[in-house]
């Protein structure tokens, strides 16, 4: 707990546009849980967590606190194994606390995980899936794929503005697209650019599709893929 500060700061140039506001309610989810940390360090056993007044998204702060966890140990040196091993059950503990304490709560039957706003099936594919609310941008979903290819976790995109991961400057296609979903255009194929964590340009043909979901909200599921074509124009080229 005495490198908290060395640890936010590594962690926010892991994230990148991902990481947590410094004011925000998971910044608070994440103060609970080193509080929760300590104590149970302390005394050797786990107290209940407390999250009375939060509803935090569990697959979002799941990942933010397992980046947390990753930083930790790490900056543990050469106590790394004993950091990681103690940490990795009271992760589990604080997951569990998440599903089954105020609103997260089903009304009945055993803690479930967040329902996925698209098919898991998407898991499986190379192409950036992503799914954005249209009204805000908030990204509700999204694959591995996509985090591997802005280098987040997957999960820690989740809640964020998808511009947050686009150029000022590219922004204007995305929002074109967005409003024609919204004014219900069922399709619609453009060439966009969003940035990864380092701020390094990714080019895409994308394609977004308009999808109701049963709470009224219109939802673009995206899939973009790497337009290869002026990377392969350059690799192309003489090298004398």
């Amino acid at each position: 707990m005495s490198k908290r500060i060395e640890i936010e700061r590594v962690m926010q140039a892991r994230l990148g546009a991902a990481a947590p506001a410094a004011s925000g309610p998971e910044a608070e989810t994440l103060r609970r849980f080193r509080t929760f940390v300590s104590t149970a360090l302390v005394r050797g056993a786990s107290p209940r967590p407390v999250l009375e007044g939060l509803r935090p998204n569990e697959r979002r702060v799941m990942a933010l606190l397992a980046c947390w966890a990753d930083v930790a140990s790490e900056l543990a040196g050469p106590d790394r194994s004993a950091v990681s091993d103690a940490l990795r059950p009271l992760l589990e503990h604080f997951r569990f606390a998440i599903r089954t304490t105020g609103q997260t709560r089903k009304t009945s039957g055993p803690p479930r995980a967040t329902r996925r706003a698209i098919s898991s099936a998407i898991d499986r594919i190379a192409d950036l899936y992503f799914a954005i609310e249209v009204d805000s941008g908030e990204i509700l979903d999204a694959n591995p794929s996509a985090g591997a290819a802005l280098g987040v976790a997957r999960d820690a995109l989740l809640g964020v503005e998808f511009n947050a991961f686009v150029p000022a400057d590219a922004q204007g296609p995305w929002w074109t697209s967005l409003d024609s979903l919204a004014e219900g255009q069922e399709q619609h194929v453009f060439a966009a650019t969003m940035q990864d964590r380092e701020g390094r340009r990714i080019r895409l043909e994308v394609s977004a599709t308009r999808h109701l979901r049963t709470t009224n909200r219109v939802v673009a599921l995206v899939i973009a893929r790497l337009d290869n074509k002026v990377e392969a124009l350059i690799d192309a080229r003489p090298t004398c």
